[in-house]
């Protein structure tokens, strides 16, 4: 009987640790001034909650100093949105925000690592949980195509951080309108 209870601990123990999330550096000296704004979405690991074409995000400041999340896709011919909130979670690391989108819900990590905030953007989220990790990753431009080389560019950030982008997928952004 012990000797059940030890393989059956060591099987637990095991699979409660394996797979768990990255920890890669963020962004330095972040300024979310300079982050705020429509971002398009043109990679991503892929995420149940995504299912259109024409992604984008638009982040703004709210007067209570939180960040209004305004996502958008294109899905069966219609636009969808669904809003939400961000905030900063600890002012010592700017970019480790957190990101709610229902009143119930827990902030979710939502962390840049890497942004010139002119063309690109880096964000990772991933959660641990008992037996497993929900993990996320784009890639983020202020236009709906980046150059080939500066996409492959930015995964090598990924790989070199030990977050495996295998799984990413392009988002269509053709046949877009100017604004949605």
């Amino acid at each position: 009987m012990k000797t059940l209870f030890v393989v059956l601990l060591s099987v637990v123990l095991l699979i409660s640790f394996s797979g768990c999330c990255q920890m890669p550096p963020v962004q330095q000296n972040f300024d979310l001034n300079r982050y705020l704004g429509k971002w398009y979405e043109i990679e991503k690991l892929p995420a149940y909650f995504e299912k259109g074409n024409c992604i984008q995000a638009n982040y703004s400041l709210r007067d209570d100093g939180t960040i209004k999340v305004l996502n958008e896709e294109m899905l069966d011919g219609e636009m969808q949105s669904i809003e939400g909130t961000a905030i900063v979670k600890d002012s010592e690391q700017p970019a480790k925000l957190g990101v709610s989108f229902f009143f119930w819900q827990p902030y979710i990590p939502y962390w840049v690592l890497s942004t010139d905030y002119d063309s690109f953007a880096l964000v990772y989220t991933c959660v641990d949980m008992t037996f497993f990790h929900a993990e996320y990753a784009w890639i983020f431009s202020r236009s709906r195509t980046l150059p080939n080389s500066t996409v492959e560019s930015l995964k090598e950030q990924f790989t070199s951080n030990g977050i495996d982008i295998s799984k990413m997928s392009a988002t269509v952004q053709t046949g877009c309108t100017n604004e949605i």
